[in-house]
C-alpha cells in the first residue's frame, strides 16, 4: 500500500513540475499551440486553465488531489481485502469445533484473512480462561482492528478541509492581484482587473473540484468501514452464543 502512495505522490510532484514549465514558457509558445477558433480538447482546456489559475496555488491543490487520492485508494484497497463472508466464516469455525475442537477452528482462523477472523482467533485462544475473557479478548481486539480499518482517514478528511480553503485563499490573493493593477494603471477598466478575478475564480473552481472528489471517496470508505464493523460485532456475538453452547 505504501508503494501506492509514493508513487502518486511522485507523480503529482512531476505533474507540478510540468505545470510550472508550461506556465514559464507559455507566452512564447501560445500561439503555436493551437488556433484562437479552434476548439480544445478537455485535456488542452484543463492544462490551459491550470496555466492561467497559476502554478503556485494550482499545484497545491494538484498535489492535494494526488495525495488525498492516494489515501484513498490505499484504503479502499485495503478494506476489499479485510472484507470476508462472516456467516460462511462462522458456519466454518463451527464446523471446525465440532470436528476437530478449539485447535481446529484456531488453525482455520489463522489461515484467513481478515479482521473478523483475527477477533475469532483471539476469542479462541483464551477459551480455558472461560467465557467472560473471551468477550473481553473480542471486545479489545475488535477496537484494535477497528482503527486499523479507520487508519489516515482523517488525513483525507484534512485534505478534503484544505482543497476549498486553498482555492478561497487564491481568490484572496487573485482580487489583491486586481487591485493591484488598478494602483498602477491608475484607470479601473475591465481589461485592468480581468486577470486578477479570473485567477481567483480558477483557484476556488479547481479547489471545490478537488474536495468534491475525495469527498465522494472519504464516504465510500466511510460507509465500507461501517459495514465492516457492523459485520465485525455480528460476527463475535455469534462466536459467543457458540462457545457457550459449546460449554
Amino acid at each position: 500500500m505504501k508503494k501506492v502512495f509514493t508513487i502518486l505522490a511522485i507523480t503529482g510532484l512531476l505533474l507540478i513540475g510540468s505545470s510550472q514549465n508550461t506556465y514559464a514558457q507559455d507566452n512564447s509558445t501560445k500561439t503555436e499551440q493551437v488556433a484562437e477558433d479552434a476548439p480544445l480538447s478537455f485535456r488542452q482546456e484543463l492544462k490551459q486553465r491550470m496555466i492561467e489559475g497559476g502554478p503556485a496555488f494550482m499545484g497545491i491543490v494538484l498535489l492535494t488531489l494526488i495525495l488525498g487520492l492516494a489515501i484513498a485508494i490505499e484504503r479502499i484497497i485495503y478494506l476489499n481485502m479485510s472484507t470476508t463472508n462472516t456467516k460462511k466464516l462462522v458456519a466454518n469455525v463451527e464446523d471446525a469445533m465440532e470436528s476437530g475442537g478449539v485447535e481446529a477452528a484456531k488453525e482455520l482462523c489463522r489461515n484467513t484473512k481478515g479482521p473478523v477472523a483475527s477477533i475469532f482467533y483471539q476469542g479462541l485462544d483464551r477459551v480455558d480462561e472461560g467465557i467472560e475473557n473471551v468477550e473481553k479478548a473480542v471486545v479489545g481486539y475488535g477496537g484494535v482492528q477497528m482503527g486499523l480499518l479507520e487508519k489516515n482517514i482523517s488525513w483525507l478528511s484534512l485534505f478534503i478541509a484544505l482543497a476549498p480553503m486553498l482555492g478561497f485563499m487564491g481568490t484572496v490573493i487573485g482580487m489583491i492581484q486586481a487591485f493591484d493593477n488598478i494602483q498602477k494603471s491608475g484607470v479601473m477598466s475591465p481589461a485592468t482587473v480581468a486577470g486578477g478575478i479570473k485567477v481567483a475564480l480558477l483557484t476556488t473552481v479547481f479547489g471545490l473540484v478537488v474536495a468534491i472528489i475525495l469527498q465522494i471517496f472519504y464516504n465510500y470508505i466511510i460507509s465500507k468501514v461501517d459495514s465492516i464493523v457492523n459485520n465485525m460485532e455480528d460476527a463475535s456475538i455469534k462466536l459467543i452464543d457458540i462457545l457457550v453452547r459449546k460449554k
